[in-house]
């Protein structure tokens, strides 16, 4: 299938502004590069959001929560965005939030965990799971119910939800019910036919994810852990039901259906859904690509099943 005409569109706005590659920037260069809130839409009115800080590991975590409009308690969905653990941060994922907010009628969480290089592996990890921990056990101060919380992401944010998800099985602290996978990263190797198919010339480029993967590992032999990349963990069992979200103009969607069947394979619940037609980034991009946010619409359609008490 030919390549959705926004998303064609947008990737020749981006080739006309002259934007330098992201693998050629520094970490803070391509965190000012790589603000595409604009590319959002306008955000929907939610019943309430509140900036908060949490005890973290290391420091004190920002969150943003998105509550809806009527009488809670409500589930609670622990949102991670993308950015390559690099970029990225709670504005850029703002609208997206609100949709799920709104969409889904689950209180959202979006967590502004470290970044790296000046963090590095695996304080991305700790803080999300940390924000999660927080959250079974805070949960009535925000109106979440503690026993309805679910994880999700987008690309390196994806990755963080499957392993916060692997976490909390394996630490048994707490109880997750659903995790929502978008595009997500899953194992640091670039060997797929889709990285072959779709390294240069779709917004992520198999460049970028070195560059990505090389600030956020302290080696490369920590990339096969798997609370860096889930696909090689030996055993899946136990896990929340998922939603898997791919792309086919996506280095990493062959990365992402693999992790599906192995959740598969191990007894997990998966539905994925797959987008052809578009290329990776689209979930933060409903302003502009209409695929976008009908792709939002039906992850919230999943959340809310997941949540049906």
């Amino acid at each position: 299938m030919a390549l959705d005409p926004q998303s064609k569109d947008l990737l020749e706005q981006i080739k006309a502004a002259g934007r330098p590659p992201t693998h050629a920037l520094t970490p803070a260069e391509a965190r000012a590069a790589t603000d595409f809130s604009s590319f959002s839409g306008e955000p929907e009115h939610v019943g309430k959001v509140e900036n908060k800080l949490i005890p973290g590991p290391e420091r004190q975590i920002p969150i943003r929560i998105y509550t809806p409009v009527g009488d809670g308690p409500f589930p609670a969905l622990v949102y991670f965005h993308g950015g390559g653990w690099v970029a990225g941060d709670l504005d850029g994922v703002d609208v997206s939030c609100r949709l799920l907010t709104n969409r889904a009628h689950c209180i959202v969480i979006s967590v502004d965990y470290r970044l790296a290089p000046e963090h590095k592996y695996p304080a991305a990890v700790e803080d999300a799971y940390a924000a999660v921990k927080w959250t079974a056990e805070q949960g009535p101060t925000i109106q979440a119910d503690p026993e309805w919380i679910a994880v999700g992401g987008d690309s390196a944010g994806g990755n963080l939800a499957a392993v916060v998800s692997l976490m909390a099985r394996d630490k048994q602290e707490v109880s997750l019910k659903f995790q929502m996978l978008i595009y997500p990263v899953t194992h640091h190797a670039y060997t797929t036919k889709s990285y072959e198919e779709n390294g240069d010339g779709y917004l992520l480029t198999k460049d970028t994810m070195k560059w990505c993967w090389d600030h956020y590992l302290n080696s490369p032999e920590e990339g096969r852990e798997p609370y860096a990349s889930p696909l090689l963990a030996e055993d899946l069992t136990g896990l929340p039901p998922a939603l898997v979200v791919t792309a086919g103009y996506d280095p990493l969607r062959d990365e992402g259906r693999a992790y599906a069947e192995r959740l598969k394979h191990a007894g997990v619940y998966v539905e994925e859904a797959h987008y052809d037609e578009l290329m990776h980034g689209f979930f933060w991009m409903p302003g502009v690509i209409d695929q976008g946010k009908k792709s939002i619409e039906k992850a919230a359609v999943s959340l809310k099943q997941a949540f049906n008490k």
